[in-house]
């Protein structure tokens, strides 16, 4: 009746699940999910997401996007954190502070942000370039 061999756990994996917000919804207040988002709709406020957002031609955000992966053929506006890959096709239209992975722009998408750096770029200066002795 009450056995001790019990099964592991499985650790789930909500990476691959996906959100939809329909075009036609606005969501104002903030997001946050394991899974990814697929947005046609509107978002004012902050999304959060482990996974991959996907904003349609339809689709806009205004607020905070913090996702590992992100592609655009709408628009965004605030302060966009993408871990990973940022691809913006033809209509994507993107404004504020962008902090990226990587940066993939199509002709025809408008990248107008304030600042850009991508993750990883700055490196630090070893002092034992050149055969100089560190201290």
């Amino acid at each position: 009746m009450f056995s001790e061999n019990k099964k592991p756990k499985e650790t789930l994996d909500y990476s691959k699940n996906q959100n939809k917000i329909s075009e036609g919804t606005l969501i104002t207040g903030d997001l946050v999910s394991k899974g990814g988002f697929r947005i046609e709709g509107k978002i004012e406020g902050n999304v959060k997401t482990e996974g991959r957002v996907v904003v349609g031609a339809t689709g806009s955000i205004t607020g905070t996007l913090t996702c590992e992966s992100a592609e655009f053929e709408g628009s965004f506006s605030g302060n966009l954190d993408v871990s990973d890959t940022l691809t913006l096709k033809p209509t994507a239209k993107i404004e504020g502070e962008v902090v990226i992975g990587k940066l993939v722009v199509e002709s025809g998408a408008s990248f107008n942000v304030s600042s850009c750096a991508m993750k990883g770029a700055v490196k630090p200066i070893s002092k034992k370039q050149n055969g100089e002795k560190s201290a």
